[in-house]
């Protein structure tokens, strides 16, 4: 080489790079993974034990229901199974009476049901020598689905 000249370095031609392996993932990725996991899993433990808490409620309330001998008994199970669930939305709610009651009974249901002939049946039906056993039913069905919803099932 003569001096002044500059120096010809010899290049090769360049090599497109090898793409990254797709496993295993990068640490970021794994956290991702572990992080969903734990939330489904979550999730899933609190939706099993909704799920427990509502048969439980269930069991107990058809319980309380199988011990009543006669329609009256029934009734006043009734009548005490949504008074307790009542005292857990506000605890001055078992002293109500009459339509304030029925009214309590009623909130937020749609369309109200115990201003009606069932809240008559829950109020009265203690009293009467003979219940209609149809109207005691749909008295069972709507404490059911009041007990169950106050008692947070």
């Amino acid at each position: 080489m003569m001096p002044g000249q500059p120096s010809v370095l010899p290049l090769k031609a360049m090599h497109a790079g090898v793409a990254p392996a797709w496993w295993p993932p990068a640490p970021g990725w794994w956290l991702l993974m572990a992080a969903i996991i734990a939330l489904i899993a979550a999730v899933s433990y609190w939706l099993l034990r909704r799920h427990r808490r509502r048969l439980a409620l269930e069991r107990w309330f058809d319980a309380e229901l199988a011990g009543a001998a006669s329609a009256q008994d029934q009734l006043a199970a009734l009548s005490a199974l949504l008074r307790r669930a009542a005292r857990r939305i506000d605890p001055q709610a078992d002293r109500l009476e009459g339509a304030e009651w029925l009214r309590f009974l009623d909130v937020g249901m749609m369309p109200p049901v115990f201003e009606q002939e069932l809240g008559v049946l829950l109020t009265e039906g203690l009293y009467q020598r003979e219940v209609d056993d149809a109207q005691l039913a749909a008295l069972r069905v709507a404490a059911r689905r009041r007990f169950l919803s106050w008692m947070g099932a």
